[in-house]
């Protein structure tokens, strides 16, 4: 592989930088582009694993690539350029090793997905569907031996939108922050409430049962918040899991049944989105001496009937990177704090914020700011947001392995204070952030060398065992991918792994569709780490 082959990768990376990021988040968004490509060199040094025979050969491929080029009217449709290639099997947000897809094809509508579909299954090739590339488990990997990718990042367009009804249809491939962003230039008072990374994807979300900080209020992506999906199967047939009505009773719910499959079911090309009145916010942050205590305060905070928007726990180190490395001009005490965010009528937020600092000051809180304004809400808010672009900036040119886990929220205390214990104990820098609403806290580890990237492995096994142990799961928000899949048999047994499979050597008995993910491979793996 030629060594120019990454280097053109990083001409792409202004592509992955949010438009709305400052100077400073681009030049760090590009340092850990230049992190990424090290895992990749890494990844290069591996043996590439030989595929199993029921998949097509390099000749297959070969003829592949001839019909779709034929098939795509497009001539930029259908791409085997290698900084194409790599930048839709690699990714700037994990640390997973892999190799390049093959062929990378661009589709703008569902007819296009079928198309690729149908003459991956005459050469029974596997296809992995691609659309913002924000996941980080290594979910959108190709497959070892080759693959076909099919991007559906193109297929970004709000196709209707119902006010009256409160919902809306689009493609695959659009952004929920551009979604609401378009509702808000239309004057209509209603939004899309799962905000998990801000290029994030609608097919994505779905395929990876995302949520964000807003899901103590609103849920996740299994709360019904898509209310129906098409998809293309991977027989190439094209289902529509239900109608449009807010709720249904008819048969299984199968919009569900690609919630968290990770395109491994099918390829998700269109979806209704449920959505919900637009109110007014503003946000409070405090400090606490520990962690426990402030997850202690926001447990009573939420059975006292209060209601948030959000609540977000960030250790020391979160704000000691937004002290040094933010764009904020607000300096905070490195302590283990809250960000608390309301909403609702002034009357409303001003008396839950009255009642919620009444309750966190038992617990030792101090130092409780409530915004004064909407634009002063706006920027603590986004210092919280902010956070992966700030913290990978406490190590310049360190990569990050970014991991969640998820606990019953009496846990939470239990599995932060052991997992910054281990972390401390193992010399590695890291920022903690947890949605302490749910259960759900996530650590940046920063590495600099494969010995260092060990101790991350090792403290990221640790940190899902401790969940697990808790009666928890190994991942909250990020899905399973490659990283997660063989804690399955241990977190959800035999007989349920099993069932899983079943259905999926049902709905696609070729193993086609993103094959090597979520699935494990076998009950021996149960356990290893990653």
């Amino acid at each position: 592989m030629s060594r120019s082959f990454p280097r053109r990768c990083l001409a792409l990376a202004p592509r992955l930088i949010p438009a709305r990021a400052s100077a400073r988040y681009a030049a760090l968004a590009l340092s850990t582009a230049t992190g990424a490509l090290g895992g990749y060199y890494y990844a290069q040094s591996k043996p590439i694993i030989t595929p199993p025979q029921r998949y097509g050969s390099k000749s297959d491929f070969d003829n592949a690539i001839q019909e779709l080029r034929a098939a795509f009217s497009d001539p930029h449709a259908v791409s085997t350029e290698a900084g194409t290639l790599l930048a839709h099997g690699f990714s700037m947000n994990d640390y997973h090793p892999g190799v390049p897809h093959t062929v990378v094809v661009f589709a703008n509508s569902t007819e296009d997905v079928v198309q690729v579909v149908k003459i991956a299954n005459k050469y029974k090739l596997p296809v992995v569907p691609f659309s913002g590339g924000t996941s980080l488990e290594g979910n959108f990997r190709a497959f070892p031996g080759g693959s076909i990718c099919v991007s559906l990042a193109g297929m970004d367009n709000i196709l209707e939108i119902h006010e009256a009804d409160g919902d809306l249809v689009c493609q695959a491939g659009a952004r929920w922050m551009d979604i609401n962003a378009a509702l808000k230039e239309k004057g209509i008072p209603l939004f899309f409430p799962l905000d998990p990374g801000p290029d994030a994807t609608i097919g994505g979300m779905i395929s990876t049962g995302c949520s964000g900080t807003n899901a103590v209020r609103y849920g996740t992506a299994r709360a019904e918040w898509f209310l129906n999906v098409t998809v293309v199967l991977p027989s190439g047939e094209v289902i529509k899991t239900r109608r449009r009505a807010r709720k249904s009773s008819a048969g299984f719910d199968l919009t569900k049944l690609f919630i968290g499959a990770e395109g491994t079911l099918g390829i998700v090309t269109e979806a209704t989105l449920r959505l919900a009145p637009l109110l007014d916010t503003t946000v409070a942050i405090c400090q606490f001496p520990t962690a426990a205590r402030a997850v202690e305060a926001v447990r009573e905070v939420l059975t006292s009937g209060a209601v948030l928007q959000c609540v977000e726990l960030v250790d020391p180190d979160f704000i000691r990177a937004s002290n040094l490395h933010g764009v904020s001009t607000r300096k905070y005490p490195e302590q283990d704090s809250i960000f608390f965010k309301f909403q609702g009528s002034d009357a409303i937020m001003k008396e839950t914020s009255k009642q919620v600092r009444q309750i966190v000051q038992k617990y030792g809180a101090t130092g409780w700011h409530l915004a004064s304004n909407k634009q002063e809400a706006s920027d603590l808010w986004d210092d919280r947001k902010n956070g992966l672009y700030t913290s990978l900036a406490l190590i310049p040119g360190a990569r990050g392995w970014s991991t969640d886990v998820c606990v019953p929220m009496s846990r939470l205390p239990e599995i932060i204070a052991e997992t910054q214990l281990d972390i401390k104990e193992a010399g590695i820098t890291s920022t903690i952030v947890g949605h302490v609403g749910d259960g759900n806290f996530h650590t940046l580890l920063l590495f600099r060398d494969d010995k260092e990237l060990e101790v991350v492995r090792g403290l990221v096994h640790r940190m899902v065992e401790r969940a697990l142990a808790l009666d928890g799961t190994c991942t909250g928000e990020h899905g399973v991918g490659l990283g997660k899949r063989k804690y399955l048999y241990e977190e959800l047994g035999v007989g349920t792994v099993d069932l899983m499979k079943a259905i999926k050597k049902t709905i696609d008995p070729h193993n086609l569709f993103n094959p090597g993910k979520l699935y494990p491979d076998d009950i021996s793996d149960q356990g290893k780490k990653l």
